[in-house]
């Protein structure tokens, strides 16, 4: 990386974390009137079972809770909490989008609901939804980085854990709680309801309601859906058709749960239903519909005295289903995964400063995929492993460690093949810190990690034509473990009025796996008419990842409970390989609010800049740089805050925005102007 490309970014990190120069981060599902996410209080269980604050820890995290969801956009999960530090969206289609963390998704970003997996298809292609909506959670919780022991070693670039309440822990305050809400959108003629309830029955039982309902059409565009680099190299029109064709969807989900709640602990269960049609951007006559069932349990007990403060435990079974139709509206190829995870963790009881927890975990899970574009041969999955993390805290300092074994078998007959394969992977991971806190508000903490992932079932297997991503897919069956070592710094300081939060990393990956152009090409006959498609291969090389994430609030005016803010927020990440730049890696963001809150009004005004990524892999296009202007306002009308109305004008100046890290930058930008408007009733 060249001094001029380091410089920039590092400069932008200097001044949105000391003088504020720079901004807050936008787009990342919490409402502009809302708290900024570096909450100092906030409590984190994602990544450490026994619970620790935000401030006070070494790994990198985020918290969107239940306030901020509820005046969030109906967006899908990757563009809801796209621009949170370090996250960006793969920005597949408003139906199906999946975060990417520090420059990396798929199989690497574990995708969690309370904990243990989604046992849907999400991460074997992009164009596959993520089975839970966020407009489900009551609470997010994102890690950024490796460090994420609890959660094997397929979570090697960062884990996002959807809490839902679905199996309420607690009692209700007055024997109710809940929300409604209800918002629309003019960009895509899009619409939300949703609702959800906790009852207390006969003292001991809390019975949880929930439903959804969200629908889109095709989203308004300002440009033409080709990008202008796309036309120079292909020679093709740029024709502004105003929309997006084929980026409608509509979902609907419902779950009931219930919990006996003790005065030592709680049991209890859920069943979630999730239907959900949306049209892939790629190919204009294709939609899809994903279907799963879903049953978990879950509950918990304290002791009264001995090593251990609690036991933890959470199973979820899932039944899930995604069908792709084609034109003509019979099925073309379903995807299936049907299987169960499950965990326990024994929480230690603190002693001297001393916390940790140990944990099982095991899952087992059949994908299978039929049909014409099934390029991967049906799979079973087999996991289990042991964990540990501990935490010593001195108040002055302190030392974090974690240690984490896991084995993982993945069997298929590869398409072609009589025989099964079957291949073993044992990975081992560990983790250590030490954090200090030199002044009254500063915490600084030092982590290395070394964390090993197994190849996916598409890394291994794949072998055939995958039209969501326009090439011709073959997997190695011989791949190695993927193993990354981590060095990560951490700042926060809360001085009253000036708060910030500063991660600086430096990662090397053993083993990178990669897929690239071999610089061949299939021939693909559809109704007479031949198509060719580059064949791309998954090989290991190895990698070098660096970069940083910040944030700082600073208060310049306070009277009583209104309050005038600065808030800013940087991100930049860089990724090179032994075969040259990394593939589809965002540029650096950076972005500025201010904002005025209040209780009855919250105001807000926030600029946020992508810049231009053009260190690019092979065959890959430059994207052009952009700037959104967003602004926010939400009002409580009564005495009783429960009742908040709210707008919100996005990309206002209604800018050209494409992604980078989607494989349709170049075919799909982002929505143009959007005016939001909703309501949402507390109680």
């Amino acid at each position: 990386m060249t001094a001029r490309r380091l410089t920039r970014p590092l400069l932008l990190a200097a001044a949105s974390w000391t003088a504020l120069a720079g901004g807050v981060h936008a787009q990342d599902g919490r409402a502009p009137g809302q708290a900024p996410a570096i909450e100092l209080e906030e409590i984190v269980v994602t990544g450490v079972p026994y619970g620790i604050s935000q401030n006070a820890t070494t790994i990198a995290t985020t918290v969107l809770d239940e306030a901020q969801l509820s005046v969030a956009p109906a967006a899908s999960l990757g563009d809801l909490l796209n621009g949170t530090p370090g996250v960006r969206s793969t920005s597949f289609a408003p139906g199906a989008s999946r975060p990417v963390i520090r420059g990396l998704t798929g199989p690497r970003v574990q995708v969690l609901t309370n904990g243990v997996g989604l046992i849907d298809a999400s991460s074997v292609s992009p164009d596959h939804q993520v089975a839970t909506d966020p407009a489900e959670a009551n609470r997010i919780e994102i890690v950024r980085g490796p460090a994420t022991l609890t959660y094997g070693g397929l979570a090697i670039g960062g884990v996002v854990n959807i809490l839902d309440g679905r199996i309420p822990e607690a009692l209700p305050e007055g024997g109710l709680e809940g929300h409604l809400s209800a918002q629309t959108s003019t960009v895509d003629d899009g619409s939300l309801f949703g609702g959800r309830a906790d009852i207390a029955l006969g003292g001991a039982f809390v019975l949880h309601l929930d439903a959804l309902k969200k629908e889109s059409d095709d989203y308004e565009i300002p440009s033409s859906p080709i990008s202008q680099r796309l036309a120079d190299a292909e020679g093709v029109a740029r024709d502004d058709t105003g929309v997006l064709p084929n980026s409608g969807s509509e979902l609907e989900a419902y779950g009931i749960g219930g919990s006996f709640i003790g005065d030592n602990g709680f049991l209890g269960a859920s069943y979630k239903e999730t239907d959900s049609t949306y049209g892939v951007v790629a190919e204009e006559t294709v939609f899809i519909e994903l279907e799963q069932q879903r049953f978990d349990a879950r509950g918990g007990y304290r002791f009264d005295q001995g090593p251990f403060r609690e036991v933890r435990a959470t199973y979820g079974q899932a039944d899930y289903t995604h069908t792709e139709f084609e034109d003509v509206g019979e099925p073309g190829t379903i995807f299936a995964s049907d299987g169960y995870e499950a965990r326990a963790d024994l929480i230690q009881r603190a002693r001297g400063g001393w916390n940790g927890a140990i944990g099982v975990q095991t899952l087992s899970r059949d994908f299978s995929a039929i049909g014409d574009e099934a390029y991967i041969p049906s799979t079973g999955i087999e996991e289990a492993g042991i964990y540990t993390v501990q935490r010593l805290d001195r108040d002055s300092y302190g030392f974090e460690g974690g240690l984490r074994f896991d084995r993982r078998t993945l069997t298929a007959t590869p398409f072609g093949a009589t025989d099964e394969v079957e291949r073993e992977f044992d990975n081992l991971s560990a983790s250590a810190a030490v954090f200090f806190r030199p002044a009254t508000g500063l915490f600084a903490g030092l982590s290395l990690s070394r964390t090993q992932r197994a190849p996916s079932e598409v890394e291994l297997f794949a072998d055939g034509l995958h039209i969501a991503t326009a090439a011709y897919e073959v997997g190695d069956p011989t791949l190695d473990n993927e193993t990354v070592t981590t060095l990560e710094g951490t700042l926060h300081y809360d001085g009253g009025r000036f708060r910030g939060d500063l991660h600086v990393y430096a990662s090397k990956f053993d083993g990178f796996i990669d897929v690239r152009d071999t610089g061949e090409t299939f021939e693909f006959d559809e109704d007479g008419e031949i198509e060719q498609f580059p064949i791309f291969a998954y090989l290991q090389t190895d990698a070098d990842f660096r970069g940083f994430e910040a944030e700082a609030a600073y208060d310049v005016w306070t009277r009583g409970a209104r309050v005038v803010t600065l808030e800013g927020a940087a991100d930049f990440v860089d990724a090179d390989t032994d075969l040259g730049p990394a593939a589809r890696i965002p540029p650096y963001s950076v972005t500025g609010r201010v904002r005025y809150t209040s209780t009855p009004v919250d105001l807000s005004l926030e600029v946020r800049h992508v810049g231009e990524q053009d260190e690019v892999a092979e065959f890959e296009r430059p994207t052009d740089g952009y700037t959104l202007v967003n602004l926010f306002g939400a009002w409580r009308p009564f005495a009783d805050p429960a009742v908040t109305l709210f707008a919100e004008g996005r990309n206002l100046t209604d800018e050209e925005a494409r992604e980078h890290a989607s494989f349709l930058k170049d075919i799909a930008p982002q929505p143009g102007r959007n005016l939001r408007v909703g309501v949402t009733y507390r109680f």
